[in-house]
């Protein structure tokens, strides 16, 4: 067995050990883990058992974690190994059940590198080699946890680099790198309130470890008998809109920070970010179909824009689900991400600032409004009803709840309409929708396999219909809303010629697309 990666370079074929010093990042976590729960757990214990009986049970279960965590790992470091030869890049681990994985080379499609702080000081990364493939079960990818940063790379670059660079107006190098004035746009995202209301539910739950839940609400009641309930409401929400906001700047700061895009050797987009845990996501240009532009309210009223790649083989796993690796770029000017967009699929100008977007009928204008005052009037109704039951004050307070939500509703259909759009540009088709999330998708016209076209009752009665371009790559779906009826199914027979063709021409006794609500 030869010498963890990073001690000379490997024969082509030879088997390879995880690096030995996974045994003290396991330890160092260990020890993280005993102090984060076991302090709460001796205080709770201590009023039962008295301080040093709790010290010591704690204590002893703590050692007990440790010894056998770093030993399940220590057994998994003795049992695994790997090896990259000139067909496919294989793993073999597991003790009682031997466990063996291969890939093919030429299906390796991704080749990601993560550090967490612990690995970053000790010169480790763990390697995530994938071929994109939905088979469930991690069968198509490899990890190996942790090698040294030299070996992740050269992993890295053994694995991709298939094709000699090819010169051009977008060649190699770097299309885009880390703007400080970005970070502007972070308190601007549904991370502020969503980390607002988590600080709230965490310090209940800290409250109840230590047994200071009852004394805390006891506090907010003399605080809101001191100060009428709106005044003190307002306070409560300013707060947490302050935490929410300094926990999005953290987050975003730690994810972001050191961004880099790349466009490597061999075809290869490269993206490299974080401040604490870095992370490297090489995404091969022949997977990419397109490219979204995704405007969520905030960010959208800033005049920014994030930048995501529509491509194939994101595995659904769960991991992969939680996390960006589909974001080229992270939310900036408008402008920098069209020109980032264009940059990326290799076009003059960005498919999604190119074309004028075709509007669609007043009907779906009309669609929308309808959905919106529904919504907005159900709890309208819920307390009106509740306040003939039981108390006008629900009646009040429903009174101002439509006050304030029929008007906002009415907004955002209208915005929700104006947002609505579709055309083509080039090889590519171009849909617009959303309001609270806006998102604008250039896809290639040749990566759609299949169009679905649906109607709903009332769709029909109006004229419309809505179209799914049916893809492999990125969500696998892409919905053009409430089209007017003809102009929608000309739009996709244009895109796509002979795709839609057999249905064009309908027997008058049968509908030939699928119907949904």
């Amino acid at each position: 067995m030869s010498e963890p990666a990073g001690f000379g370079g490997p024969a082509e074929g030879e088997w390879r050990r995880l690096d030995r010093r996974t045994l003290l990042v396991t330890v160092v976590i260990m020890v993280g883990v005993v102090i984060g729960a076991g302090v709460p757990a001796a205080v709770g214990m201590a009023g039962g058992l008295g301080p040093l009986k709790a010290i010591g049970w704690v204590s002893a279960g703590a050692v007990l974690l440790i010894v056998c965590g770093t030993g399940g790992d220590y057994i998994r470091w003795r049992r695994t190994r790997y090896r990259i030869g000139p067909e496919r890049a294989e793993l073999h681990t597991g003790l009682f059940l031997l466990k063996r994985r291969s890939l093919a080379r030429e299906r390796i499609r991704s080749v990601d590198l993560t550090a967490h702080p612990l690995l970053r000081v000790l010169g480790l990364v763990k390697v995530r080699i994938g071929t994109g493939e939905q088979t469930g079960a991690g069968e198509s990818t490899l990890e190996l946890d942790p090698v040294t940063r030299a070996e992740g790379e050269r992993l890295r670059r053994e694995l991709l680099d298939r094709a000699p660079a090819k010169s051009g107006a977008h060649g190699d190098g770097t299309l885009a790198s880390f703007d400080r004035r970005w970070i502007r746009y972070a308190p601007l995202s549904f991370a502020a309130p969503l980390l607002g209301a988590s600080a709230a539910g965490g310090l209940v739950q800290l409250s109840d470890w230590f047994g200071l839940q009852l004394r805390l609400f006891s506090w907010l009641g003399d605080y809101f008998r001191a100060v009428s309930i709106l005044w003190g409401s307002l306070v409560l929400l300013a707060v947490l809109a302050l935490v929410g906001t300094i926990g999005a700047l953290g987050l975003w700061i730690e994810m972001w920070w050191n961004y880099r895009l790349e466009r490597e050797r061999g075809r290869t987009l490269r993206v490299r970010r974080g401040l604490l845990t870095s992370r490297s996501v090489s995404i091969e240009e022949r997977r990419l179909r397109g490219v979204e532009l995704v405007e969520p309210l905030g960010v959208r009223m800033a005049g920014a824009a994030r930048v995501d790649a529509v491509a194939t083989g994101f595995a659904q796993e769960e991991e992969d689900m939680r996390s960006d690796k589909k974001t080229l770029l992270p939310a900036a000017p408008r402008a920098l991400a069209d020109a980032v967009a264009a940059q990326v699929l290799r076009e003059p100008v960005s498919p999604t600032s190119s074309v004028t977007l075709i509007p669609h009928p007043r009907a779906a204008r009309g669609r929308r409004l309808r959905w919106s005052v529904a919504y907005a009037l159900l709890p309208v109704v819920i307390l009106a009803v509740l306040g003939l039951l039981l108390t006008d004050v629900l009646l009040s307070i429903a009174a101002v709840c439509a006050v304030i939500l029929l008007p906002v509703a009415v907004l955002f259909a209208l915005d929700a309409y104006r947002n609505l759009g579709h055309g083509l540009s080039g090889r590519y088709l171009v849909a617009r929708s959303g309001t609270v999330r806006r998102a604008t998708v250039a896809l290639q016209r040749g990566g759609v396999i299949g169009w679905t076209v649906r109607q709903s009752y009332f769709q029909r009665r109006a004229g419309l219909l809505t179209l799914t371009a049916t893809t492999a790559a990125g969500e696998g779906a892409y919905h053009v809303y409430d089209a007017a009826r003809g102009e929608g199914l000309a739009f996709a027979d244009e895109a796509v010629p002979g795709l839609l063709a057999p249905f064009l021409e309908p027997d008058p006794d049968e509908t030939p697309w699928e119907t949904g609500t």
